[in-house]
């Protein structure tokens, strides 16, 4: 049997929710594969905290938004389907933001408007659309969970790489001896685009080489 074949076989015997999730995980991952939710890529990865917050706030949304929508789908009309979709994401990107700004006031300031702009988060909304609309909770849920985890990987990747060379350290705390030279330029909206670029380079080689 063909390398594919086998592939095929066993993704068909996998559980749909279960396939769902692995899919988010990586290989629909919204960073490394699709390219959505660029600003928050680019904008809070300089550092892994704010970088790990915006991760986890958004899966937040994900999850919740999902499970509300695949509850309500068979209600929604089909012209009042994105207005339900923008509503309930709005709803729960409040919740996310009024919860940083009484627990992590520090860190919900640091993030400034990127929280607030979850809500047009094409990701978001595309799961709402793809899965969260169409498939029932347990799939929607596992769906949004795997989406949602696997841009927070991508977040924390890139929060990882420019930390660690733009100030040698992890969380704020110092890693890396004092003799290694800070990379100023990872800090920048440039560093932000040259290991992004880097990246993807990397995975679109190593995936065509596989």
């Amino acid at each position: 049997m063909a390398t594919g074949e086998k592939l095929e076989l066993k993704q068909n015997q996998t559980p749909e929710p279960l396939l769902h999730f692995l899919r988010g995980l990586w290989e629909e991952n919204a960073v490394f594969r699709q390219m959505l939710g660029m600003c928050p890529v680019l904008a809070v990865t300089a550092q892994l905290q704010p970088a790990l917050t915006m991760g986890i706030a958004t899966t937040f949304v994900l999850v919740c938004s999902n499970a509300v929508v695949s509850l309500i789908r068979n209600l929604i009309q089909g012209h009042l389907r994105i207005l339900m979709f923008t509503l309930t994401i709005a709803t729960f990107v409040t919740i996310a933001d009024k919860l940083l700004q009484a627990f992590v006031p520090a860190m919900s300031e640091k993030l400034g408007p990127y929280v607030p702009l979850i809500i047009v988060n094409c990701l978001i909304i595309g799961r709402a659309e793809a899965c969260g609309s169409r498939k029932p909770i347990i799939t929607s849920l596992l769906d949004a969970l795997g989406m949602g985890l696997g841009f927070t990987l991508g977040l924390c990747v890139l929060g990882t790489i420019r930390e660690l060379l733009a100030d040698g350290a992890l969380f704020g705390i110092s890693v890396l001896p004092e003799a290694f030279p800070k990379w100023n330029v990872m800090k920048l909206p440039a560093g932000a685009f040259l290991t992004l670029g880097i990246l993807l380079g990397l995975s679109n080689h190593f995936l065509k080489k596989k």
